[in-house]
């Protein structure tokens, strides 16, 4: 577990990282790549707070209040977690010295939680497979991990120049 001396630098790095892949994903909108926006993401949040894990369709599912600020909170306090994830795995210098491959390796390694339990406790099941193209949906959550992964490095070695 990280000591009390880094939450302040892991926030920031998580901030950072989810900021780096929020650009990657307002590039791709722009380009017109569908992404997904945080809405239903705070509707689930919003129905697991209520006790309803699983869903055949999020987006038929009851809308909750302020879903969208929801998914959004929800969307940088996991950026925060991987973060934190990432110094429990490569220590606390890695903040001083950060390099990208233990970054990478998380960044990627963190898609197993949209393949493996948000897509399926929405109704797109696991890997997306109960979308119309689970493939492409699978590779673009992987390259959108890739990038929060190289965020995660940017972030720290930006925090690391300022200090």
């Amino acid at each position: 577990m990280p000591s009390f001396s880094l939450v302040v630098p892991i926030v920031l790095v998580g901030i950072g990282a989810t900021a780096v892949m929020d650009v990657w994903l307002l590039i791709l909108a722009r380009l017109g790549v569908p992404t997904a926006g945080f809405a239903m993401v705070g509707r689930w949040v919003g129905h697991v707070a209520r006790g309803r894990f699983a869903h055949a369709a999020i987006a038929k599912a009851a809308p909750v209040p302020f879903e969208n600020g929801l998914g959004w909170l929800t969307h940088y306090l996991i950026g925060i977690a991987y973060a934190a994830l990432l110094v429990a795995v490569a220590g606390g210098e890695w903040l001083a010295q950060p390099t990208a491959r233990p970054a990478l390796l998380i960044g990627v390694a963190t898609v197993a939680a949209p393949w493996l339990v948000m897509q399926p406790a929405m109704g797109a099941g696991f890997l997306a497979l109960k979308t119309p193209t689970p493939l492409k949906n699978c590779l673009r959550n992987l390259a959108n991990h890739a990038v929060f992964g190289a965020g995660l490095y940017l972030a720290a070695a930006a925090l690391a120049t300022a200090r």
